[in-house]
């Protein structure tokens, strides 16, 4: 539930038991998503940019307890003093914190500790939630739904961080058997015209959304078509075997340099044997689907292969535009596949499967305004360098999304859910 139901469903209520059967729910699936985890998962970072599970569980504890307890519930004391240091990620507001790329050689606190962490902050919320009063703490309602979607963006971020650090095994690890569901073939690819005009881009204010995704505003688009799926693994095979990774005229400067340096030669965890590329999953070491979106690839790939293809990246004006009346439905976190899958569906696969990278640089909306306070930090400050993913993933959870919802993402990553989507 968002900020505005929630508040509403306390009303009716008159008791907290919405809100908290949302809290428990959602640290609850965090939990789920550990247990396939041996003790000796939870602790290796396996790159910078990735985490490590237990930092996961312990970011998103502290999250609540800085940012609730301590400034809301008298008489609060923190589970343990260095804490802050350790699992505050960036907020300069709030505190020094522990190196990033360093997360990974904490042996201590042990998993045992975080859990027993988590456990302390989760009794100490629920005795928050039920002082409530829904008609005068409408900010600690926000506050709570808030930490909720913190904690569901790292619910993706733990799968993709185990994703990478299982994929550096040689031993082909499985997180979770492949779930047996039939492969369908990808629907032919048609394109969705869109007349130009003025559209109303942004959060309505109906229902939650983070500060980046407001305020509201008009912008002016020129006709402009969408392609009816993302671009598949099979339509991918076709551009590495015309020379995709070859032909510097294909890439922006920056990217050749990338691809140059960094030997890229097909998507992330891709190998080639025997004629026939196979990649990394969470179910283990597959054969690649080419009816199956294509997946982990930078912006620069995607970027190049719509060169290729003689079309473009949309906007991500032109994307909201195209789904802003479609229901959030597709291949998420809750169809429990764990990967990118072929579909035909109303939706046109808008959400779920794969993030897809837009143009768009990830910038500030006419007027936006952080939240206030240290909370001002979560969107603002990262406007620069990046760019503009769009539609969820496999691995995002479906109450956490929206058309509204702006992702953002350095222009070389790939270790996410990265997708494309043509535009002309």
């Amino acid at each position: 539930m968002n900020a505005p139901e929630i508040a509403r469903a306390l009303s009716a209520a008159g008791d907290a038991s919405p809100l908290i059967e949302s809290y428990r729910a959602v640290r609850g699936l965090t939990t789920e998503l550990c247990s396939p985890l041996a003790v000796e998962d939870y602790v290796i970072q396996s790159a910078p940019e990735c985490s490590p599970a237990k930092w996961h569980l312990a970011h998103t504890t502290w999250f609540f307890e800085n940012f609730l307890l301590a400034p809301l519930l008298p008489g609060y004391r923190p589970f343990h003093p260095q804490y802050g240091y350790l699992f505050n990620s960036y907020y300069e507001t709030v505190g020094t914190f522990f190196p990033r790329p360093l997360r990974g050689l904490l042996s201590r606190p042990t998993v045992e500790d975080i859990y027993r962490y988590r456990a302390h902050v989760d009794d100490h919320i629920v005795e928050l939630i039920q002082r409530l009063d829904p008609e005068r703490d409408g900010d600690t309602v926000f506050r709570v739904t808030l930490g909720l979607h913190h904690e569901q963006q790292h619910q993706e971020l733990l799968l993709t961080d185990v994703k990478n650090l299982l994929a550096l095994s040689p031993l082909r690890p499985v997180y979770r058997p492949p779930s047996g569901v039939a492969k369908d073939r990808a629907a032919p690819l048609n394109w969705l015209d869109f007349p130009a005009g003025l559209h109303a881009i942004g959060s309505t204010g109906d229902e939650f959304a983070f500060d980046n995704e407001t305020p509201r505003h008009r912008v002016f688009l020129d006709s402009f078509a969408l392609a009816s799926r993302p671009v598949t693994n099979g339509e991918y095979f076709d551009f590495i075997a015309a020379g995709g990774y070859r032909n510097a005229s294909l890439w922006l400067s920056d990217g050749w340099r990338k691809v140059s340096e960094a030997g890229w030669q097909a998507p992330l965890y891709w190998e080639e044997s025997d004629a026939k590329w196979w990649h990394m999953t969470l179910s283990g070491f597959q054969p690649v689907d080419p009816e199956a979106p294509v997946c982990h690839i930078s912006y620069y790939e995607a970027d190049a292969f719509a060169r290729w293809a003689g079309k473009r990246l949309p906007t991500e004006f032109e994307w909201e535009s195209a789904a802003a009346t479609l229901a959030v439905e597709g291949n998420l976190l809750d169809s429990d596949e764990l990967h990118p899958s072929a579909a035909a569906n109303a939706s046109h696969q808008f959400f779920g499967d794969v993030w897809e990278w837009t143009s768009s640089a990830y910038s500030p909306y006419p007027g936006f305004q952080p939240l206030a306070g240290s909370l001002g930090e979560y969107n603002g400050k990262f406007m620069v360098n990046q760019l503009v993913l769009r539609g969820g993933s496999c691995a995002t959870p479906r109450s956490h999304l929206r058309a509204t919802y702006r992702n953002f993402f350095y222009p070389p990553d790939r270790w996410q859910f990265m997708g494309l989507r043509l535009a002309r």
